[in-house]
C-alpha cells in the first residue's frame, strides 16, 4: 500500500519534508482516512489548477484548500468559465496525472517570493496572510504555486476525482473586494467511495430543501424582502407551528419557563457580555435618541435580565428559561443557502443557571432531551465537545475548570464524545450535536454550551444557605439549532415525506363533485378538532388533476368524498406512506388520524 505522508506530532507531514528534516512517525497510506483524504484532495487541487492554466493561460490563483465537503481553488480569469467546463477540465487534469509529475517543495525568502509573484495581485495578498521570513512552493510540471503542503510524492497517485460545482466567491470572503470563480471537486483513494459519494451528491439533488419547499408551498425568498430572510407560506407556517407546539409542551414538562427578551438591547449590554468585541462583525447596530442598540444575534442577554428581575435562593436552582428567540446575524450574500444559512433565524433557545454541584445532572438531562428529539426523527447523532476558540473571554483557568465539568458529565454517564479543538464559543465550551441524515450527509445542529463567564460579567449571584452570595452557572442550551435549518434538515432527510405528526397538512380531502363541498368542509372542522390540518381541493379541475395536485404536495393522507360517502358516513382513503387504499367509517378515519398526529410525545 502507498505512503503518502507521515503524522508527526499529530501534524501531517509530507516524505519530501519529512526526509529533509529528518521527522519520523506515523505513516499515512493512500486509503480514504480523514489524514489521507486530506493529503490527496489537497494535490488533487493544485492539479486542478494546473489544468485550468494550461487551459486558460492568463488564469492567477488565489488559494486552493481542501474543506469538508472535498477541495476548491479560487482563482482569476478573462475567459468566460460555466458549469460545462468542468468536463474539460477533469479531462485535462487525467491527462496530466498519466503523466505521473513528482510534486516537489522548494522554499524561497518572503522578499524572493514578492519579487518573483510581483505581477500577480492574489499571490501577494495571499503573501500579505503570511507572517514568516521564507515560503515553500510546490511544483508539478510546469505548474508552482505558494503552499505550506502537504501533498502527494505524485500527481500519478491522483485517479478518482469529479469537479462538482463552479460558483463565485470574493477574495478572502470580502464583499468589498473583487469576484473571482471558485470549482469545488472531490477525491477518494478508490472508484467504489467515489461513485457513492457522487450517488449521495444525486440523491441530495432530488431532495434539495429549496426545490421541495417550493413544490410543497413551505416558504419562499423574495429579492425586494432581502436575501437571507425568508417568508413563511401557510403549509411552512403549520409545519413550523407543529414542531413548536410540540417542543413547548416538552418543555414545560421538563420545567422550562416561557420566556421572552427584546429583540434590541443596548450595546453597552453587548459591551458587557464580551458579543460587541468578540462578535460585533456579526451584528446589526442602529441609533435610538443617540443613544447605539445593537439586534441580538444571540438570547442570553435577554435571559439574563429575566434572572436579575427577582432575587434568588439556592433551593431555586436550578431555573430554566427557554423563548422561541428570533436572532439576527450578518452573513456574507455568498454564504447564504436556502434556510441552512439565513440573517434572521428561530433559535429553540434555552438558558439554565445552576449551582455547581447541579451541573453533571443538567448536562445528562439536556442530552436525554437530545436523544429523544434526535431518535424520533429517525437521527444518528454523535457528540463533539468544543474546547477555547482564539478569540475568546475569561481566564484559561475558567475555561479549564468549565471544559473538565463537561468531559466529567459525559465520562460518569459512559456517553461517547470527540474532541473539537478550538471549536468553542467565546464564552464557553460546549458539545455540540452532530446528527446523520438519511442519505448519510452529518449536520451541526444542537448545542450544549457551559458558562462561568457571562454570569461573572453581569454579577449574578443567589443566596447560600448561608446567606453569602454565590455566583450561578450558565448552561446555553439549543437542541434544533434553528427552526430554519432543522426545518431545512427534516425536509431533505424525510424527502418531503414528513410523518403525519409533523406534516404541515395531514390530510388532502378530495370532493368529487359540487354536491360534495358540504361534507368536504364539515370533515375539515372535525379533523380541526383533533388537532389536524386538511386542505379541501375543490377547484373547478378534474379529480384525476385535483389528486395528483395533493399528491405533488406529499401529504401522507387523501380521501376521497362522492355520493357513496356522504351516504354512509365513510371515507376513500389513499395512504401515500403505505401505498395501500381502502374505506373507513368517519368515526374510525378520526381515530386513526388523531392516534397518529399523537403518537409522538418528547
Amino acid at each position: 500500500m502507498n505512503v503518502i505522508a507521515i503524522k508527526h506530532n499529530d501534524q501531517i507531514i509530507d516524505l519530501q519534508t519529512a526526509e529533509e528534516l529528518g521527522f519520523e512517525g506515523e505513516q499515512i497510506h493512500l486509503d480514504n482516512s480523514k489524514d489521507s483524504l486530506e493529503v490527496l484532495r489537497h494535490s488533487t487541487a493544485h492539479l486542478m489548477a494546473q489544468a485550468i492554466k494550461s487551459l486558460y493561460p492568463d488564469a492567477k490563483f488565489y488559494v486552493g484548500p481542501t474543506v469538508k465537503e472535498g477541495f476548491y481553488y479560487d482563482f482569476k480569469t478573462e475567459s468566460e468559465i460555466g458549469s460545462g467546463d468542468l468536463k474539460k477540465i477533469e479531462k485535462q487534469m487525467l491527462f496530466f496525472a498519466k503523466k505521473k509529475y513528482k510534486i516537489e517543495k522548494y522554499s524561497i525568502t518572503m522578499d524572493e517570493a514578492k519579487e518573483k509573484f510581483k505581477d500577480d495581485h492574489l499571490k501577494l495578498a495571499v503573501m500579505q496572510r503570511i507572517h514568516d521570513d521564507t515560503v515553500s512552493i510546490y511544483k508539478q510540471g510546469e505548474f508552482e504555486d505558494l503552499c505550506r503542503g502537504p501533498h502527494l510524492p505524485s500527481i500519478g497517485l491522483i485517479r478518482y476525482f469529479k469537479l462538482t460545482k463552479l460558483a463565485g466567491a470574493y477574495l478572502g470572503g470580502d464583499s468589498k473586494n473583487e469576484m473571482l470563480t471558485r470549482i469545488y471537486g472531490i477525491a477518494f483513494a478508490d472508484k467504489e467511495s467515489l461513485k457513492a459519494h457522487m450517488d449521495m451528491l444525486a440523491e441530495a439533488e432530488k431532495r434539495d430543501h429549496r426545490k421541495l419547499g417550493n413544490e410543497m408551498k413551505l416558504f419562499t425568498f423574495r429579492e425586494e424582502v432581502g436575501a437571507g430572510f425568508p417568508i413563511w407560506l401557510p403549509a411552512g407556517g403549520r409545519l413550523r407551528a407543529r414542531l413548536e407546539s410540540l417542543l413547548f409542551k416538552a418543555h414545560r414538562k421538563r420545567g422550562y419557563e416561557p420566556v421572552r427578551g427584546p429583540e434590541m438591547l443596548r450595546s453597552d449590554l453587548w459591551k458587557t457580555s464580551g458579543h460587541y468585541e468578540n462578535y460585533g462583525e456579526n451584528m446589526y447596530f442602529t441609533n435610538i435618541d443617540e443613544i447605539e442598540f445593537g439586534v441580538k444575534p444571540m438570547n442570553c442577554v435577554g435571559h439574563i435580565k429575566v434572572y436579575e428581575d427577582e432575587l434568588h435562593s439556592y433551593r431555586d436552582l436550578p431555573i430554566k428559561y427557554f423563548e422561541y428567540g428570533v436572532v439576527h446575524r450578518h452573513e456574507f450574500t455568498g454564504a447564504l443557502h436556502g434556510l441552512f444559512r439565513v440573517r434572521e433565524f428561530t433559535q429553540d433557545d434555552a438558558h439554565i443557571f445552576c449551582r455547581a454541584d447541579q451541573i453533571e445532572e443538567q448536562i445528562i438531562e439536556v442530552v436525554d432531551f437530545v436523544d429523544k428529539i434526535m431518535s424520533t426523527f429517525e437521527f444518528d447523532y454523535k457528540m463533539m465537545i468544543s474546547t477555547r476558540p482564539e478569540k475568546a473571554v475569561g481566564s484559561q483557568e475558567v475555561w479549564d475548570i468549565s471544559t473538565q465539568a463537561l468531559k466529567n458529565a459525559m465520562d460518569k454517564n459512559s456517553l461517547a464524545y470527540e474532541i473539537d479543538e478550538g471549536g468553542g464559543a467565546f464564552y464557553g465550551p460546549k458539545i455540540d450535536i452532530k446528527i446523520t441524515d438519511a442519505i448519510g450527509r452529518e449536520w451541526q445542529c444542537g448545542t450544549i454550551q457551559l458558562d462561568f463567564n457571562l454570569p461573572e460579567r453581569f454579577a449574578l449571584e443567589y443566596n447560600g444557605e448561608d446567606n453569602d452570595k454565590i455566583q450561578p452557572v450558565m448552561i446555553h442550551r439549543a437542541i434544533l439549532g434553528s427552526f430554519e435549518r432543522f426545518i431545512g434538515i427534516l425536509t431533505e432527510h424525510y424527502a418531503g415525506e414528513f410523518p403525519m405528526f409533523i406534516a404541515p397538512t395531514q390530510v388532502a380531502i378530495v370532493p368529487v363533485a359540487e354536491t360534495h363541498k358540504d361534507y368536504a368542509k364539515l370533515l375539515s372542522d372535525k379533523l380541526i378538532d383533533i388537532n389536524a390540518d386538511s386542505e379541501v381541493y375543490a377547484k373547478n379541475d378534474s379529480l384525476n388533476k385535483r389528486i395528483r395536485v395533493a399528491e405533488k404536495t406529499r401529504v401522507p393522507m387523501i380521501v376521497v368524498i362522492g355520493d357513496e360517502e356522504i351516504a354512509n358516513k365513510t371515507v376513500a382513503v389513499r395512504d401515500r406512506r403505505t401505498r395501500e387504499q381502502y374505506n373507513l367509517s368517519e368515526e374510525d378515519f378520526l381515530s386513526l388520524i388523531q392516534t397518529k398526529i399523537n403518537e409522538v410525545n418528547f
